[in-house]
């Protein structure tokens, strides 16, 4: 498997390792290329192909067949985790498939720079298998830059996550701009630069990763390494967990004929994965693992409700941007693209407070767990969409609504996402079991995917429902799911047994 070492490098910088700092940038231009790509594709995919567009000729699909298929891609995006951390557990290590992820998405989004249908699908594919090899490693390497109880861990999550953030603020900053200028291909062409850019800084900061997820082959005698096949082997022969594995399989093959081939294989993937998690469970010797991974479990239904709500950010929000927002500031209109860059450049603003304001509570000995903090983060991200259902009454009365609703959407949304996703990060590689770090935290990746996928799906509903409904419902569930969480929250603590008890 690939083990990632405590405190590999003595070289630091600001207080903390110095290869933080080269993931850091390596993350910001892989996300550049990420976001700039999901900021252009529904407006792309929605534009006339008859070319009357200033922008180029799109593919002229309507807004409901647009998030039906961004919803597809941002979640296949994320679910080809669960296979990237594999590959990286078992046959070439984390260092290595963050390498070879950021030269596959080089390629794709290179491809996504011709104009043809099939260059579109296949960059796509391309861009979808180089995240799933890159995401959930490199955030594995991230966590194995600190040892056990290091309180920086938290604050430095964070400031990879600004990482992450300031590659979208600069991608949705400027690709506007270059797509109004150039068109649709050069965005596209822009981002695949960034990738470029980011695959040359991880490849000239690898002396301060030297002892950072490498490939340790595995000891077939060595009880603590990790093996898929022998998991699902034990599944065959364990009776409950084989029958829970098969009604999921039937209700796979209901979806498959019910909703279609793509939904059919989507939910025999998730079967598949369940069953995994469930021999994993099986497996763990003490019952401390086996609670801390079931929280573990646990935590990523908020994940995806999350990201469920939080995506409408990508789909559903940018169309509204697009269509029903009146963009005029200082004579000047304001390309939809940078409504975008609000959730980026908030981050940076706010990251480290919000941090140093959880670190401090935690000091103090007040409640500061990560479930805590996720739940909170529901709930003030939920509170973004009281500003949306603002917008969507005042369109309703006047024919258009003003951008201060979606600032202020976008600050709360962006509060929400400080306190629940850098604290997802850092709270898998406290309660994962070791060997399966890298799975897992690509099981976190797929989570998000999976919000991805529920936040298309919501936003196609919109056709028909409206968006004032669309945003009423999501206020009034992620408000009720957040508050569920804050009740089970000393339950949930106790099945932790302490693992964020002793940071300092």
């Amino acid at each position: 498997m690939s083990k990632t070492a405590v405190a590999p490098n003595n070289s630091t910088l600001f207080g903390h390792p110095t290869g933080l700092y080269i993931l850091f940038l390596t993350e910001m231009w892989e996300r550049f290329s990420y976001y700039g790509m999901r900021a252009l594709l529904v407006l792309y995919i929605t534009s006339s192909t008859l070319g009357d567009d200033p922008r180029g000729a799109g593919l002229g699909w309507t807004s409901q067949e647009a998030l039906a298929l961004y919803g597809w891609y941002t979640m296949l995006v994320y679910l080809m985790s669960i296979p990237g951390g594999m590959i990286a557990d078992k046959i070439i290590g984390q260092k290595k498939a963050v390498l070879v992820g950021a030269i596959v998405l080089c390629v794709g989004h290179g491809v996504l720079v011709l104009t043809q249908t099939w260059a579109f699908y296949t960059g796509l594919g391309l861009v979808v298998l180089g995240v799933g090899l890159l995401k959930p490693n490199i955030s594995t390497m991230v966590g194995g830059l600190y040892g056990q109880g290091d309180i920086r861990r938290d604050k430095g999550f964070s400031i990879f996550y600004i990482g992450i953030n300031t590659g979208s603020l600069l991608a949705t900053m400027v690709i506007g701009f270059v797509v109004a200028q150039w068109g649709w291909h050069a965005g596209f062409g822009l981002a695949g630069i960034a990738m470029v850019l980011g695959l040359i800084v991880y490849l000239w900061g690898q002396k301060y990763l030297v002892h950072v997820g490498n490939f340790v082959k595995q000891d077939v005698n060595d009880k603590e390494q990790s093996s898929y096949g022998q998991l699902f082997g034990d599944l065959m022969k364990s009776t409950n967990q084989l029958m829970i594995t098969g009604l999921f399989l039937v209700l796979s093959l209901f979806g498959w004929y019910s909703l279609g081939w793509g939904y059919g294989l989507l939910f025999l993937f998730l079967t598949v994965i369940i069953g995994l998690m469930m021999m994993i469970y099986k497996e763990l010797s003490t019952q401390q693992d086996k609670d801390r991974f079931l929280v573990l479990l646990l935590s990523f239904i908020m994940v995806i409700i999350f990201w469920g709500a939080y995506e409408q950010a990508g789909g559903l929000m940018n169309l509204y941007t697009d269509t029903k927002t009146d963009r005029i500031l200082l004579c000047f209109e304001i390309p939809t693209v940078m409504f975008q860059s609000l959730n980026a450049g908030f981050i940076i603003l706010f990251a480290t407070v919000v941090a140093g304001y959880w670190a401090t509570r935690k000091l103090k000995s007040k409640e500061a767990s990560s479930i805590f903090k996720m739940a909170i983060g529901i709930i003030i991200m939920g509170f973004g969409f009281l500003f949306m259902v603002f917008a969507a009454m005042q369109f309703e009365k006047s024919g258009t609504s003003s951008m201060i609703w979606l600032v202020l959407a976008y600050l709360f949304h962006t509060i929400g996402e400080l306190c629940i996703s850098p604290v997802a990060l850092s709270f898998i590689t406290k309660l994962a079991p070791v060997k399966y770090a890298s799975l897992m935290m690509g099981v976190y990746f797929a989570a998000t995917g999976l919000g991805n996928k529920v936040a298309g799906i919501i936003g196609e509903s919109a056709s028909s429902l409206g968006e004032y409904t669309v945003f009423l419902g999501i206020l009034i569930f992620t408000l009720l799911i957040g508050g569920v969480f804050l009740l089970l929250l000393k339950p949930l603590q106790r099945l932790t047994h302490g693992a964020e008890d002793n940071e300092k």
